[in-house]
């Protein structure tokens, strides 16, 4: 399956953990657009135009929703997607467990296909929840 990478990709954290995710999800067959690789150099115009394609590119969109409230951008890029794609958001932020955050803007949460809330989840457990989902996913299209 084509994937589109959504997510923050600000921090050398974030970007670690993307392409950390982005790896397994190739070593499980997947082909994976992660724009943190395709952006440096690029102006505002030419991220966005490349980002787009991606999106078109791609046959599903799995989303990051980590953070006090999703990244914009994340944000903007499920909007883009629903009702072409299958979105696959995935959130492994613990704040609303502790009380410290809230659950994600419900727009975000109704534009889901499947929506995975895996807090304190260490990445080998992310990997096979996403890998299921996508699998899932993979069979409905059938």
């Amino acid at each position: 399956m084509k994937l589109y990478f959504a997510g923050p990709l600000f921090t050398s954290a974030e970007r670690t953990w993307n392409d950390d995710l982005a790896t397994a999800l190739r070593d499980g067959g997947h082909e994976v657009f992660l724009p943190q690789d395709q952006e440096p150099g690029k102006d505002a115009p030419g991220i966005f135009s490349t980002d787009v394609g991606g999106i078109d590119w791609a046959d599903a969109l799995v989303a990051i929703m980590d953070g006090p409230d999703p990244d914009s951008g994340t944000a903007w890029e499920c909007g883009y997607a629903y009702g072409k794609k299958p979105i696959l958001l995935v959130r492994t932020d613990f704040r609303a467990q502790t009380g410290s955050g809230g659950p994600y803007n419900a727009m975000l949460a109704g534009s889901a296909t499947i929506r995975l809330d895996l807090p304190f989840a260490p990445l080998a457990r992310v990997v096979t929840e996403v890998l299921d989902a996508l699998g899932r996913l993979e069979s409905a299209s059938r």
